[in-house]
């Protein structure tokens, strides 16, 4: 049956900073029918069941376009400390001793859960056990991208990159049909991965036509370390191994060289900006506004739970606009119109699915979610937009839809079990604390 969602306001991201007053979104099956005026709404689907969303601002579904979700156990584990020292000394331990694919299925559903109460309704995964992570998501009803990782060291999954990339691939073959899920060639990063296995990521690419997700110049230590090794800043090799493209998700993307962002924007690369991520392990603040500027295309990520220590996409947006006004020192670069869409249809064009999501537009997936605006902490209200970026946080959302299939209703999931989650959460924390 046809459904009309009638909020207060809808925000289809497209044209930018657009409010629509006294509208409403027909919703036929998993897509998205119309936006009309709501009398024409009603005048041309009279048997559409109506449903009214009072004080809510109705937009497209948050895209956390870089994490790793099954991390999410290991949130809390290994704090306050540098990038390579807690890799090295902390979480690569844990994982080498603790990683499995039951680990992997339970930490995913756990973000899974909190991406659904803090209005994700796609994300980009890179983790291990990419089929235990897509039977989560299968689980949870949202949409999900899964990384085929590569590395060339071995690790509890796999023992070198060929093995990394035949266990992915096959995943991939048993999944290709499942809904809502796509894939991405994931290659951890240029100083895990070598020339060669590059190369055949970079084929892999091109002929399957699949993103690929990597984190670079995450740190000033990445930079040196590359000079040392191989007489280059980690861009310019990728650029010389032909992995730069508009394939290419570049998460993090520090510390840059205006040089470096402007073969960016010359070759169509997106960039997942993780500033939480990057403030907490003290790795540095994206050049936000100097990549917008030149055209690149910039997605919000999350990274994993074990980093950040939450996977909440409005709060990083928030953190994300000030501070690039305060590095640049220029109020007005990153208007929150332009920001919303970062969170939106930016993660949407990395991942390549924006003919399918990121905005509200006809033929679109129905991937939406509600914000409460007529909340003292929201009010009152001048700006819808603004006051989503600004103002509002994940408390706010209330629902959620993933191809017209309501996940959250009033603060209320409708496929999760929550106590289970909880209960194998606790379950791994105490195993992690006493056995570690």
């Amino acid at each position: 049956m046809s459904r009309l969602l009638h909020p207060d306001w809808v925000i289809p991201i497209e044209p930018r900073g657009q409010v629509l007053n006294d509208h409403a979104v027909l919703i036929d099956g998993d897509r998205i029918a119309a936006i009309l005026p709501l009398t024409q709404a009603r005048a041309r689907h009279p048997d559409a069941e109506i449903e009214r969303l009072p004080g809510c601002a109705l937009l497209p579904g948050l895209v956390n376009a870089h994490t790793h979700a099954a991390m999410s156990l290991l949130r809390g584990f290994g704090d306050d400390v540098p990038l390579m020292r807690w890799l090295k000394d902390h979480i690569w331990p844990a994982e080498a001793r603790w990683v499995s694919e039951a680990f992997v299925e339970d930490g995913t559903r756990l973000a899974c859960c909190e991406f659904l109460f803090a209005g994700v309704t796609t994300f980009n995964d890179m983790y291990f056990f990419p089929e235990a992570a897509a039977h989560a998501v299968l689980e949870s009803g949202l949409r999900a991208t899964i990384g085929i990782v590569t590395l060339d060291f071995p690790s509890p999954y796999a023992s070198d990159a060929a093995d990394y990339l035949a266990k992915g691939f096959a995943a991939r073959d048993v999944l290709r049909d499942a809904p809502r899920l796509n894939f991405a060639l994931a290659p951890h990063a240029p100083y895990t991965v070598g020339d060669a296995t590059f190369s055949t990521v970079m084929t892999y690419a091109e002929e399957l036509d699949l993103p690929v997700h990597l984190h670079v110049h995450e740190t000033a230590h990445e930079i040196e370390q590359s000079l040392q090794h191989h007489g280059v800043r980690p861009i310019a090799r990728l650029a010389a191994l032909g992995v730069l493209g508009p394939r290419l998700i570049a998460v993090h993307s520090v510390h840059l060289t205006d040089e470096e962002i402007e073969l960016y924007a010359r070759h169509g690369v997106s960039v997942a900006h993780c500033p939480h991520s990057n403030l907490k392990l003290a790795s540095g603040i994206a050049p936000l506004a100097r990549l917008r500027a030149a055209g690149v295309n910039v997605a919000i990520g999350t990274d994993g739970a074990a980093s950040n220590n939450r996977l909440d996409v409005l709060g990083e947006l928030h953190t994300a606009t000030l501070l690039a006004k305060g590095s640049s020192g220029d109020a007005a670069v990153i208007p929150a119109a332009e920001a919303l869409e970062l969170a939106t249809l930016g993660g949407a064009r990395a991942l390549g699915l924006e003919s399918q999501i990121g905005s509200i537009a006809p033929g679109k997936q129905a991937d939406l979610i509600t914000v409460r605006l007529d909340e003292p902490d929201c009010l009152p209200v001048f700006d819808p937009i603004a006051q989503i970026v600004y103002s509002a946080g994940r408390a706010q959302v209330r629902d959620v839809w993933v191809a017209g299939e309501r996940l959250l209703a009033d603060r209320q999931p409708t496929r999760i079990e929550i106590d289970a989650i909880r209960h194998q959460a606790r379950h791994w924390g105490r195993r992690l604390r006493d056995e570690t």
